[in-house]
This record gives C-alpha cells, sequence and structure tokens, in this order.
C-alpha cells in the first residue's frame, strides 16, 4: 500500500470540511415543494442544560438517520432543532452564581449547539428556536387569552402539590414516587390558587384517537389510556341518616350494590370533618385525614399502600335496601376520582374485603360465579368477577351484565340514580412560583375583577432587572416595576399575575412554530402548518408518554379549535428509544458512569460515535456501553477508507460494464451488492440500524475477500465500483462526513446528500442456486441444490429420487407432494 498521507483517515480534517460545506452550501435548509413528498422528522428538543449527553447522541443519532434515509428516497424531508429553555435549572444556576437565567440559558445553548453540529446532525439550523425568546412565548400568551375566553381556562383554589425545594407547585404528572420530578424531593400538599386548562373537555376524544395512533408503541397508548381513565357506571345518592343532604357515589359495579356493609369517604370530603364534630370524633378524624394527607405525598403509586380508615361516628341509607351503612373515611378513597365517596362490599371487592376483616365489618354475598356457592363466612379473598345475582331483591337470578343496566334503571326512575361516565384525568394546573418561565397574561383589579392582558400588549415580557433570593422565592412576586399595572377595563390600578407557566405548556406546540421560522405576524403561518403537519416521525424517551406526549395532543386538538390547524393529532409515528446503560445501570452524573461525548468525538471523530450508537442495539431497546464496541466501530471506518483510497483511481476511472455480468465473481459480486441493497432498504424502514450495519460489514467482507491483493479472481472493475458505491450511500445516513469524503475521492462532482438510495434489481439479488429443504410428514429427512426458480414437477422428481427421502417412503402410498417455492418440499405418505 502507499504510504501517501491521503490514506490516512483524518476525521477531525474530514468532519470540518464537511460541516462546513453543509453549512456554506445551505444542504439541509428546505422549504415547501408541493413536487415532492414532504417528511417531518422531530426528535424532542434538548434542555439547554449545558452539555449534551450519550442519550442526545444515541436519539439524534436515530432520528438523523430516518431525515437522511428519508432525504435520499426523494422527500422533501424538515427536520429541524430547537431549544427548550425555560426551566428551574437555568433560575437555581442564577442564584448559585448570582447571574441572570438568561445568560446562563443562551451560553448553553451555544455551547450545546456547537456540540449537535460536530455531531454532523442534518437540522435546517434556520428554523431553531429557543422557547425563553419573547418572539416564542409571546405567542403562546395569545393562545392563553384566546383560550381564557372560550372558557377553557379558570382560576381556582385547590389543594396542590408544592415542592419546598423547587419552591413551585407541580402538576399530578410531574409527581413520581410522591417526589418531584425535577428535585426528588418530597411533595406536600397546600393550598393555593392557580390556573388551570380544560383538558377533561377533550378526555373523550384523546381517549378515542388512541385507537386510530397506529404508529404509536402500544405501551405508550396504554398508558395515556390508563390516565385517563374512562368508567361507566352509576351514580346513586345515599341520604345520610338524619341529615338533610346525601353522600353521592359513582360505581362500575351497580349489580353489586345489596352486597354494600359500609361507606368509605376521602379524607378531604368536607363530611368527614361534619360528622366527625357532630359525633364527638373531631380530634381522631382530623389527625387521621393529615396522616393520610402526608402520607399520599410520599407513597409509590405502584405499591398499593396497606388500608387504614376510621369510623366519622355517621350512617348513609342504602336507597336499594333501606340498610344503615357505618361512614368510614378511608386513605385509600380520592377525593379527586369519582365523588370522593364510594360504597363498600367487601365481598365483591379485595380492597373492600381487606378493609371489612381489619375493622370486622359484615360482608354479605350477592354475586354466585358460575359452578360454585360463596359463603361469606369462608371466603378468603373477595370474587371480583361476574356471576349470578342472590339477595339482592327482584334483580336476584339476573347476571352481572343485565343486573347493572337494570338495577341503574330502577334508581333513575325512582329519582336516587343516574348513569355516569367519569374520568381520572384532572384538568392540566400551570401556575408555577417561578420567575423564568412565560409570564401568565392576566390582570387582577380589585373594582372588575380578573381581566386577560389585551392582545395588543402581548407579550408581557419577563423584566431583566431581578435580584433572585437564596430562598429560591420569584422575584416577581415583590418587583413594583413588573406588578404594578391598570386594569384594561377600567383602567384604575391593578396587579399583574405573577405566576408563570409550566414549561410543559411550551414543548406543547413548538412542533408547529418550526413550521414557520420567522414569522412575526402570527404565531402559525396556515400555508405552512397544513403543508408540513403532522409531525411524521417523532423520537423520544418513553418517560414523556404521559407529561408532554399527552399535553402536546390536548394542545393540538385546541389549537385546532382556535383554527391555527387543520389536523387532529401532532405525531403520525411515535419511536421511543431505550436508554443509554452503562455498568448495568442508566448513565448519570450521580453514579460517576457518564461517557462525554466530546472526548469520544476527539478521540473517534462523529462518525464512530454514531455508527457505535446506532450498531449496538435496536432504537427500541436499551444500549449497553462498551469501550470495544466503539474501537470495533473506528476499526470499520478505517478498513473501508483503507480499502477506497487504495482502489481510488481504479475507481476514479471504472467505466460501468453490463447491466447484469455473466457469471463468475462478477455475478457474485453483483448479486451481493443487490442483496444488501434489499435488506439495508427493509431495516431502514423498520428502524433496524443494527441488522442494517451488520449488512454492510458482510458486504464489505464479501468484496474485501474477492477483491482484495490475495484473491485470484478478481471481478472486473466496474463490479467492484458498484459494490463500493453501494456501501458508501447506504453507509451514508450514519456515518455521513466519511462518506460524503468517499464519495468526493472515488470521483463523484456532487454531494452524496444530493444522491439518490440505491435501486435494488430483484433479478440482480437472485441465487443462480438454492438449497431446498425435502421433508417427508414434516420431518426432515434431505435436502435439494436446485436451480432458482426450478420447474416444481422436475422438483418434485428430484425430492423422490433423493437417495436418505427414499428410505422413509418405501413400499409407501405417497397422498400428496406440497411445494413451497424455493424453501421445501414436504413427501405426505
Amino acid at each position: 500500500m502507499s504510504n501517501d498521507k491521503s490514506l490516512k483517515y483524518d476525521f477531525s480534517a474530514i468532519e470540518r470540511k464537511w460541516q462546513r460545506k453543509w453549512q456554506e452550501n445551505k444542504t439541509f435548509q428546505v422549504e415547501i415543494d408541493r413536487n415532492l413528498p414532504k417528511y417531518y422528522l422531530l426528535e424532542m428538543f434538548p434542555y439547554p442544560s449545558g452539555r449534551i449527553h450519550m442519550g442526545h447522541v444515541r436519539n439524534y443519532s436515530i432520528g438523523d438517520v430516518i431525515a437522511r434515509y428519508k432525504r435520499m428516497n426523494g422527500f422533501n424531508v424538515m427536520h429541524p432543532i430547537g431549544w427548550d429553555a425555560f426551566g428551574l435549572p437555568a433560575e437555581n444556576a442564577a442564584i448559585k452564581n448570582n447571574s441572570h437565567p438568561a445568560k446562563w440559558t443562551y451560553e448553553n445553548i451555544d455551547y450545546m449547539k456547537s456540540q449537535l453540529r460536530k455531531m454532523g446532525f442534518s437540522y435546517d439550523w434556520n428554523r431553531e428556536l429557543a422557547t425563553c425568546d419573547p418572539e416564542y412565548y409571546r405567542w403562546e400568551q395569545l393562545f392563553f387569552v384566546q383560550l381564557y375566553k372560550k372558557g377553557l381556562i379558570y382560576q381556582k383554589v385547590t389543594t396542590v402539590n408544592w415542592c419546598e425545594s423547587c419552591r413551585t407547585v407541580l402538576a399530578n404528572e410531574q409527581v413520581i414516587d410522591g417526589c418531584c420530578w425535577r428535585c426528588d424531593q418530597q411533595i406536600i400538599p397546600r393550598e393555593m390558587n392557580g390556573w388551570f386548562f380544560k383538558i377533561t373537555d377533550y378526555a373523550d376524544e384523546l381517549l378515542d384517537w388512541c385507537d386510530k395512533l397506529t404508529g404509536w408503541p402500544d405501551k405508550v397508548l396504554t398508558m395515556q389510556r390508563n390516565w385517563i381513565g374512562k368508567s361507566l357506571g352509576a351514580e346513586v345518592d345515599f341520604p345520610v341518616d338524619g341529615w338533610d343532604e346525601s353522600l353521592k357515589i359513582f360505581t362500575t359495579r351497580p349489580d353489586t350494590i345489596f352486597g354494600a356493609t359500609f361507606m368509605s369517604i376521602a379524607p378531604e370530603h368536607p363530611l368527614a370533618a361534619k360528622l366527625a364534630q357532630k359525633n364527638g370524633l373531631q380530634k381522631e378524624v382530623s389527625e387521621f385525614v393529615e396522616h393520610t394527607r402526608s402520607a399520599r405525598q410520599q407513597q409509590n403509586p405502584d405499591v398499593e399502600p396497606e388500608k387504614e380508615g376510621i369510623f366519622t361516628g355517621g350512617y348513609a341509607v342504602n336507597p336499594y335496601t333501606g340498610d344503615k351503612l357505618p361512614i368510614y373515611t378511608a386513605n385509600f378513597v380520592l377525593m379527586e376520582y369519582g365523588t370522593g365517596a364510594v360504597m363498600a362490599v367487601p365481598a365483591h371487592d379485595q380492597r373492600d374485603f381487606e378493609f371489612a376483616h381489619k375493622y370486622d365489618i359484615p360482608i354479605k354475598v350477592v354475586i354466585q360465579p358460575p359452578g360454585a356457592e360463596l359463603d361469606a363466612a369462608t371466603m378468603t379473598e373477595a370474587h371480583e368477577g361476574p356471576g349470578i345475582l342472590v339477595d339482592s331483591a327482584g334483580f336476584s337470578g339476573m347476571d352481572s351484565a343485565e343486573a347493572k343496566k337494570a338495577i341503574t334503571s330502577h334508581g333513575e326512575e325512582q329519582g336516587f340514580a343516574r348513569q355516569r361516565i367519569t374520568y381520572r384525568l384532572r384538568d392540566w394546573g400551570i401556575s408555577r412560583q417561578r420567575y423564568w418561565g412565560s409570564p401568565i397574561p392576566m390582570i387582577h383589579c380589585p373594582r372588575c375583577g380578573v381581566q386577560p392582558v389585551p392582545e395588543d400588549d402581548l407579550p408581557v415580557e419577563l423584566p431583566t432587572d431581578v435580584t433572585f433570593a437564596q430562598s429560591g422565592k420569584s422575584p416577581l412576586h415583590d418587583l413594583e416595576s413588573f406588578y404594578k399595572t391598570s386594569c384594561p377595563k377600567c383602567g384604575g390600578e391593578a396587579r399583574r399575575e405573577t405566576d408563570t407557566m409550566d414549561t410543559f405548556v411550551e414543548s406543547s406546540w413548538y412542533y408547529a412554530r418550526y413550521c414557520c421560522p420567522g414569522e412575526r405576524r402570527e404565531p402559525l403561518r396556515r400555508e405552512a402548518v397544513d403543508y408540513w403537519l403532522p409531525v411524521d416521525q417523532y423520537i423520544g424517551g418513553v418517560e414523556h408518554a404521559i407529561l408532554h406526549l399527552l399535553y402536546a395532543r390536548f394542545f393540538t386538538k385546541i389549537l385546532r379549535d382556535l383554527g391555527y390547524l387543520g389536523i387532529d393529532e401532532p405525531f403520525a409515528d411515535l419511536l421511543t428509544q431505550g436508554m443509554v446503560i452503562k455498568d448495568g445501570t442508566k448513565m448519570s452524573k450521580s453514579k460517576g458512569n457518564v461517557v462525554d461525548p466530546d472526548d469520544l468525538v476527539q478521540q473517534y471523530g462523529a462518525d464512530t460515535v454514531r455508527l457505535f450508537s446506532l450498531f449496538a442495539a435496536p432504537p427500541e431497546r436499551d444500549l449497553e456501553w462498551s469501550d470495544k464496541g466503539v474501537e470495533g466501530a473506528h476499526r470499520f471506518l478505517h478498513r473501508i477508507f483503507r480499502f477506497v483510497m487504495d482502489k481510488r483511481e481504479m475507481l476514479q476511472n471504472a467505466g460501468n460494464g453490463p447491466v447484469a455480468p455473466a457469471g463468475g465473481p462478477e455475478r457474485d459480486l453483483h448479486r451481493k451488492t443487490h442483496q444488501t441493497i434489499s435488506k439495508v432498504s427493509r431495516d431502514f424502514a423498520s428502524f433496524h440500524f443494527n441488522t442494517a450495519i451488520s449488512a454492510i460489514m458482510e458486504l464489505m467482507n464479501f468484496l474485501s475477500a474477492g477483491a482484495g491483493e490475495s484473491s485470484k479472481t478478481i471481478p472486473a472493475d466496474f463490479v467492484i465500483k458498484e459494490a463500493v458505491e453501494a456501501i458508501i450511500q447506504l453507509l451514508s445516513p450514519m456515518a455521513p462526513h466519511f462518506c460524503e469524503e468517499l464519495w468526493e475521492q472515488i470521483g463523484h462532482k456532487s454531494q452524496l446528500s444530493e444522491s439518490r438510495w440505491p435501486v435494488f434489481d430483484p433479478e440482480a439479488a437472485r441465487e443462480d442456486e438454492i438449497t431446498m429443504v425435502v421433508q417427508v410428514n414434516g420431518k426432515l429427512r434431505g435436502r435439494l441444490s436446485v436451480s432458482a426458480g426450478e420447474d416444481e414437477e422436475k422438483v418434485k422428481e428430484m425430492a423422490l429420487a433423493e437417495p436418505n427421502v427414499g428410505k422413509f417412503i418405501a413400499d409407501k402410498t405417497i397422498r400428496k407432494i406440497i411445494v413451497v417455492k424455493d424453501k421445501l418440499i414436504n413427501i405426505v405418505v
């Protein structure tokens, strides 16, 4: 081999060269082109924390491969990037460093942007946005005002999840195992006034569309269905004995109502305190309520807590039986689900069964399962399934399904019951008591009440002249120059809202704003969003299944109803990639197992890092980090580089040969090339990049063995060139700088990024000879080598003549012979 320095794979110089060319040529900048099919590829945008990590690298490498592959297949691909730039870390950094969150944020954006450019991702940087830019959040404030006017936003006092460490409120979805999703500190309940989006108005539509999102993982859809939690049942009024009021309960099992033996109400239910006070149990009940509220904030939602309760001293009357049922307040009843009160049927609900045993409450069987007879005295667990009703007055003998309808209808006729649908989903509380977020555009007037900021006065910008207290309290609450304003209705003195919006609001519509870069007259240009939306492929972590993905779906629907969008769902297809694992656990600074992408790029180059992250595991599975795997990917690129550069002159001068080489090594290499094109194309379509890389490696091995210096019969130059070009093109979405350089080195004048995906020729990929399995009554008895596409009758003759097969069919009647073309023959005797 020559000692020419150009034969050395100088990845640093190559990557700088092509990053510069792509930027200068605006290679990945796109506009609306109605002559091409569009493809919108989007990865969840990053929070500008300071540095990208290997999770970012994997996520964005997966997306970049898809974007480049689609581009080479003739699609008009939009692949934007931006920054989810509001958030608590910036504010905490400002407190720690005595600086402004904007300074910290934009410095991080600049650094992370340089990191992403070094990775060679095919972003249209012309569409870059940062959610902390007033030119972005001004439109979010406009949406807020318009939604408020439509009655889809309201303010109320409620018990909220308060994080003392972060000094702010969290939505229910942001509380993980009783702790803050950001800082992992324990959450405490607190009553506060806050703003809410009426996401519950869209509960049915959100649920119905889960059945139409065929490109989403089942696990994500299941999580969303469960979170929405739709239940069909009956609402029944249980009069409180001696009181002029009733307990409303919701049940999905009205067929069991004759088996109710006690009532359970949530600790926060207003009747709990009233009954306790009347019956001299105020101290005991109050202590239990506080204990339960505190315990709930700490409990793991996946772990069922021990059933606890306390008798309030009151009774409710079952309207179907007239029985008086003791009323308990219990830790397993939630005020926010249903009515905050439930009828307890211990024979047919396991939770009630355990509670009844603990507090010595009677158990009554009213459903008998088929083929069995339950006895309350000997039951060891509740029977929660359907069956035939017993001891249920005129409904005895009915099956459960029939009885549910009949019992509800009877209650409706009598006026104490009605059919109802309930949801687990609650309205989205978006008020946050921190500075670094979008100001809520509302004004509180002592005369006119709450008034929206006039649309012409938007945006309400965050003030920059602020000082941050070490306590973490937002400076907006005490900054007179910010909160002091005039009422837009009466002109009198008023106070501006000092809470800011939950940062999930910004990430709920950013995908649409990418369609309209530089638009200053309106939030979304309808021509652009109608062309680009929905996002064809969205990529991100499964941890966002409920928070971000549910909110983005909701926001799409409200923007549609405001007239800004013409779509029902934001993301047609969703890919949730796995985590990056090292030493058996997820990479994190706290565990000390982080691998810095910058160090890897410096040592091996971006293309090696990309190739390893794609080769080590399928996208949906966790990737186990391996230093040897990185080195192996680097060696593979070196090997291709040496081979191509060694044959560079030949490849530059090689002409085009026959469409289909007749035979010999030319035919073999030609066939292998097209088999690889087919395999890689199929793998790309299913995002199996690891097996696609394996197929390219196989072709490279075949090429090296047949066209290397030690080979006795070297294929013609034009066949070698075809194989080399295929390798470069197929590998290019994964190692783009590397492949651009080799494409240029073998004589091409245009960028590889502008070339088309190699065309698969089925005839070229056809094997000359294939091996067919021969079975007798389904058992393997031999193998045949036959010409591909051989006549079926000829194949049958050859199978019957195969010596080993003859042993198993001798002296037997052949009933039929089944031939699966080019695969197997089954002789049935």
